[in-house]
């Protein structure tokens, strides 16, 4: 059979485009990594033509001594590397483990309370154009207005209320650390399950960089890419009551066959994730996240909450007279990845958006540390401060090559 290079030059270029890309620009966004040589070769690998339909031991297909030994082995890191009484490594990404565990621990219609998303929350945590949206009554919790972080005492004030059936933790755009122990006090005090969507900060959690929710939640999800480091994927964790109800709720509930070759790759991402370096590596995203908040402050701009504790700062860009779709189109014009997003009680739309959402994930992956976010902020600030100005761009343009070249990226692909 022909190699890609020779078959389909069109996606060849592509590919080696983007590899370059990734190469010679900053890579900024909160949910984006690199994931290592071995995740790519096992999720690249033959395990793409099998079909395992069902779980290890129990399949509909033939076949399947190796998939089985692959999942297996996925099981138990992720219960391993959690400390996590049960596991699921299926779901093929973070909207369907979500979708799973909300047919596990509720009726269609239930209520499901979660933070709104243009503060912070995600799609699947009851959006109105999303299926969550659409199957369960939602009640949204927000952030104080003033402080712009989490305040448990209303949070609890409405529960309290609405008796909901779940309560949702975790989130793609909250700087700040979460106590999911008071959750749990409140989800217990009300009667509701709990479930915690981490799916952005699990490696942090791994990497002891971050409040762990598996002593408290009764369900955790997350994908396997962000600060993780793995293939594009995700799995879910629960308490083993809850782990047949969540099995069958993956499969045959949301899902039919599963997809082997990342799998493989999961059980590579929990491998490297168990590591000594990976401990170092989490400790390390969130100092560069402080690194990159002081030096944006200093700059001039104003942090959602103050600051960050995690692996992202949410910028408010409305004091420099931009939007978010400016601002990441300008930044990306010098070089610069990141993504537009709401902050608290915007009053954009969020195809326009007053802020930025940026993270340090990627870059400490290229090794980078606090005085390369330093710069990098300073970069960030000069392109803002002159948004029309291409000479700013493409000086920032340069400066950030030459930086890149300092951290290489993937260079055994040549």
């Amino acid at each position: 059979m022909a190699s890609l290079s020779s078959s389909d030059i069109d996606i060849a270029k592509a590919i080696r485009g983007e590899l370059e890309r990734q190469r010679t620009g900053l890579e900024m966004i909160a949910s984006e990594n690199y994931c290592s040589l071995a995740v790519l070769e096992a999720q690249g690998s033959i395990l793409t033509n099998k079909y395992s339909e069902g779980y290890p031991g129990k399949r509909y297909y033939g076949g399947n001594e190796f998939a089985d030994l692959c999942e297996n082995l996925a099981i138990e890191r992720a219960k391993q590397l959690f400390g996590a009484a049960h596991a699921n490594v299926q779901p093929h990404a973070g909207s369907q483990a979500n979708m799973a565990a909300y047919f596990a621990m509720l009726p269609i219609g239930g209520k499901i309370m979660g933070l709104t998303l243009s503060e912070g929350g995600h799609l699947t945590h009851g959006s109105p154009v999303n299926f969550s949206g659409k199957w369960y009554k939602i009640i949204p919790y927000h952030v104080d207005k003033e402080s712009e972080r989490l305040d448990y005492g209303e949070i609890r004030k409405l529960a309290e209320k609405e008796k909901p059936d779940v309560i949702l933790a975790g989130y793609t755009a909250y700087p700040r650390l979460i106590d999911f122990a008071e959750f749990a006090k409140i989800a217990t005090d009300v009667g509701a399950k709990f479930i915690v969507d981490m799916a952005h900060i699990a490696g942090l959690i791994a990497g002891k960089a971050h409040p762990d929710p598996v002593p408290y939640a009764d369900v955790i999800t997350s994908t396997t890419h962000k600060t993780l480091r793995g293939p594009r994927g995700a799995f879910i964790l629960c308490k083993e009551e809850y782990g047949q109800a969540v099995d069958k709720a993956v499969f045959p509930g949301t899902q039919g066959g599963p997809l082997d070759h990342v799998i493989a790759a999961k059980a590579v991402c929990f491998k490297e994730a168990m590591q000594p370096e990976f401990r170092r590596y989490a400790k390390q995203v969130v100092e560069n996240a402080k690194a990159l908040a002081d030096g944006l402050m200093e700059g001039g701009l104003r942090l959602v909450s103050g600051g960050t504790d995690t692996h992202l700062v949410l910028v408010d860009l409305r004091g420099k007279n931009l939007t978010g779709k400016e601002a990441q189109n300008t930044l990306e014009a010098a070089g610069i990845t990141v993504n537009k997003n709401t902050i608290p009680y915007d009053e954009n739309s969020p195809f326009i958006t007053s802020g930025i959402r940026i993270g340090t994930a990627a870059l400490t992956t290229r090794g980078m540390k606090e005085d390369e976010l330093k710069a990098v902020a300073g970069m960030i600030v000069r392109v803002l401060d002159a948004p029309n100005d291409d000479s700013v761009k493409s000086k920032v343009k340069s400066q950030i090559r030459e930086l890149c070249d300092k951290f290489p990226l993937y260079p055994e692909l040549g």
